[in-house]
């Protein structure tokens, strides 16, 4: 089976890894172009070129792989199949019906529930209890092809971003290899989805990480979790942009929405519009994450204090 691989973030490269270490035929690997980071701007390859440099494995970095060099690239492989993770590019419809096995994508969803850019933090935001793995053919449409494969995992209080990720990630790379194991068993009989019952997790956005202290604990809960440790969900205190991190649900009944109730060793508790949180790590701008209590030392911040919400737009 040749296989060309599809995918940029980490995500994808933990799959990509699980397949090397598998002994799959990867015959050539496509990802996003490199992208300047950091105050020098220096253009930095992403983590799936990473893994297939180290593996001598052919990289292409077209801005398009539908058309013209892009394209040809990937006719030259001739692949029997193509595996995308993650790529953050739409496939088209000569791309898609090029392998005689067609272009499968790995999707951290339980499809047709959170189909687009960013299903992991879309659930978290949105207090889910569960999502999982979909491994799907892909058509023309986002994220809407027949499943082949789907893997579910519980949603715990304590997950945040980081941790749902790398347990989706684990979760997928072994999917992947049981699909491509078993790969007439699993195709022999597909899943169609049922568009009505979609939902879309689309890419976020700045005021996406704004907390709204005004609502309930629950959605400011899940509103600061959904975005640890990165992008940090934001709020003001004395005018600055802050981050918070590291939060559970609180047992102090309401205050002022804002208004930090109490601090010690384990965290501020924070009134919400309903009920509180506690935060155990913040971020000053410019400043790396501290605990709440060595802020609290360093008098940056103290009991009274009133996180505010950040104005649209700003």
């Amino acid at each position: 089976m040749r296989i060309v691989f599809m995918g940029t973030p980490d995500f994808a490269a933990i799959h990509l890894k699980k397949l090397i270490d598998n002994n799959f035929n990867i015959v050539g690997v496509f990802s996003q172009p490199d992208k300047p980071k950091g105050r020098g701007k220096k253009l930095l390859p992403t983590p799936v070129k990473i893994i297939a440099q180290e593996n001598n494995i052919p990289v292409f970095q077209p801005k398009s792989v539908n058309v013209k060099s892009g394209f040809e690239a990937l006719k030259k492989l001739n692949p029997d199949i193509i595996i995308t993770v993650a790529y953050g590019k739409i496939l088209k419809k000569n791309v898609i019906n090029l392998p005689k096995l067609g272009c499968w994508n790995v999707h951290a969803s339980l499809l047709p529930r959170y189909r687009g850019a960013a299903p992991i933090q879309r659930a978290l935001e949105n207090g889910e209890t569960k999502t999982g793995i979909s491994i799907f053919k892909i058509v023309e449409a986002l994220d809407a092809g027949p499943i082949a494969y789907i893997k579910e995992t519980p949603i715990y209080l304590e997950d945040n971003f980081e941790s749902l990720y790398n347990r989706l990630a684990k979760i997928g790379s072994e999917s992947l290899l049981e699909f491509l194991i078993n790969f007439e068993k699993y195709t022999k009989k597909l899943i169609f989805q049922d568009d009505l019952k979609a939902t879309y997790a689309n890419k976020i956005s700045v005021e996406d990480t704004y907390i709204n202290w005004f609502e309930s604990n629950e959605k400011v809960f899940n509103k600061i979790r959904a975005y640890d440790p990165i992008p940090g969900a934001k709020c003001l205190l004395n005018e600055q942009i802050i981050k918070l991190f590291d939060v559970s649900l609180g047992s102090i009944e309401t205050d002022i929405p804002g208004k930090i109730l109490n601090i010690n060793k384990t965290g501020a508790e924070v009134s919400t519009g309903k009920g509180s949180i506690k935060i155990r790590k913040i971020q000053f701008p410019g400043k790396k994450a501290v605990n709440i209590i060595d802020a609290f030392n360093g008098r940056k911040i103290k009991i009274g204090d009133i996180l505010k919400n950040i104005k649209r737009g700003e």
